[in-house]
């Protein structure tokens, strides 16, 4: 099997661009390379040298060891990129060192992140949504981009861009709050609250109709503008799996909560379409040449936010710990864009790490999380939609925990540098036989 010096098949299924770009074989999609080869994203994040500091300190155990392994960081890089490429991983993932990418034997390509959302005015420490309905947030989207995006207009080894992770798109393990809500507690006069009002007004024609659904203290719209805490009158489920039926059948039971779920719905859908159109639109006007990867969903949101996602980005991307993905990969290829899985990760308890803290599964051996990765991994590739997947994390995190308290064994490699034998031999035999795998997806079943 030739593959191009990007580690794609080169069979000349695929005319090359001299850039990454995504297409479509026998109903199954690819992210072609920029010579043309038939390419899937097997990434990588947190590729780094300094990774990881002790939460609170500059201390980086990780950081240290290697300059007691290798001497210069340099040679760090060199020894870490040969041993991706021989590994058989193609790609560095987020908050990697770029530098990496081209200092050993074969080049990978970055996909980085440009947090354009996450930069705009936190509405709280972890609740972090944009105010998509300020003015100031097209403007600072736009100049983001061009200064982000621009210079890397001609980058031949950018598989794409992202534009955020992990938005607060609905209640999750960050808080309680749906999103109409998190506007409608912005403070008063901010251009979301006032659009989250309008919204409503809009829709209700007597606050009375709208006070008898939400039953906040407030006597009119002018106040419900101005007044302090507003409570959701109901909690809604996660979407995904058992739980859309089970709210199904709670609002068809209760007209109060199926009015308020209709609420949030209707709100979710204009801020997602406000969200996308603007990012995306940026991005592709300050580099035109390269794919927008979507914003690494943290978790499956509404049905309005993939469908907004799906008319805007090139590839959706999301995060997804857990020991089989097909139920989210299923979600999300309602849109008829390809997937990419941008987190996923498994924590071995023979580590000597605490894995106190930190999504995804805990496993009782190393040898239980190769088996793991192989499974979760083939089961990816048998879904036409999916062009790619990358780890969480190169390293593992310091036992004391990082600046956000994870203390988990995520990584290809310990602390002291030294690769999981057992994991790395399991991912060099999936990687290799990936594309196998994934054309099989095209294949109908007998």
């Amino acid at each position: 099997m030739q593959r191009t010096r990007w580690g794609g098949i080169a069979d000349g299924r695929f005319r090359a661009s001299g850039f990454f770009r995504v297409d479509e074989d026998n109903g199954v999609f690819w992210l072609v390379d920029p010579d043309g080869g038939r390419f899937l994203s097997k990434g990588v994040n947190t590729v780094c040298f300094e990774h990881d500091h002790i939460r609170n300190t500059r201390r980086a155990p990780y950081a240290d060891a290697c300059r007691e392994k290798y001497g210069r960081v340099d040679i760090w890089r060199a020894a870490t990129a040969d041993r991706l490429t021989g590994w058989k991983f193609n790609t560095l993932g987020c908050w990697s060192d770029e530098l990496v990418a081209g200092a050993g034997s074969s080049p990978l390509a970055i996909a980085p992140t440009i947090e354009l959302g996450q930069s705009f005015r936190f509405h709280r420490r972890d609740e972090v949504f944009p105010d998509v309905f300020d003015p100031e947030f097209a403007r600072h989207v736009r100049q983001s981009a061009i200064d982000k995006c621009t210079a890397r207009c001609g980058q031949r080894n950018l598989l794409g861009t992202f534009v955020d992770n992990e938005l607060y798109w609905s209640p999750d393990w960050r808080g309680a709050d749906e999103l109409l809500t998190l506007f409608l507690n912005l403070s008063a006069f901010r251009p979301g609250r006032v659009a989250a009002v309008s919204r409503l007004q809009q829709h209700y024609r007597e606050f009375s109709q709208f006070n008898a659904v939400w039953r906040t203290s407030a006597r009119s719209w002018e106040e419900l503008g101005r007044i302090g805490r507003i409570e959701a009158p109901f909690s809604r489920m996660s979407p995904g799996g058992s739980n859309d039926a089970l709210e199904a059948k709670a609002n068809l039971a209760d007209p109060r909560r199926a009015a308020f779920s209709a609420d949030c719905d209707a709100f979710v859908a204009v801020a997602a379409e406000a969200y996308f159109e603007l990012c995306v639109s940026a991005i592709k006007a300050a580099d035109p040449n390269h794919l927008v990867i979507g914003s690494r969903f943290g978790y499956q949101p509404y049905p309005a936010v993939v469908a907004a996602a799906g008319r805007h980005l090139d590839v959706i991307s999301f995060n997804c710990y857990g020991f089989d993905a097909s139920a989210v990969i299923d979600a999300f290829s309602v849109t008829d864009k390809p997937c990419l899985i941008s987190e996923f990760s498994f924590r071995g308890e023979d580590s000597g790490l605490p894995n106190t803290h930190g999504a995804g599964p805990r496993v009782a051996t190393q040898t239980e999380r190769a088996r793991c990765l192989e499974h979760y991994v083939a089961a990816a590739l048998r879904k036409p939609a999916v062009v790619g997947y990358h780890w969480f994390e190169f390293a593992d995190q310091p036992a004391e925990g990082r600046f956000d308290g994870e203390n988990s064994n995520y990584g290809t490699v310990s602390i002291k540098d030294d690769a999981y034998g057992e994991l790395t031999e399991a991912m060099t035999g999936v990687n290799a036989a990936a594309e196998r795998i994934h054309a099989e997806a095209g294949r109908a079943p007998d």
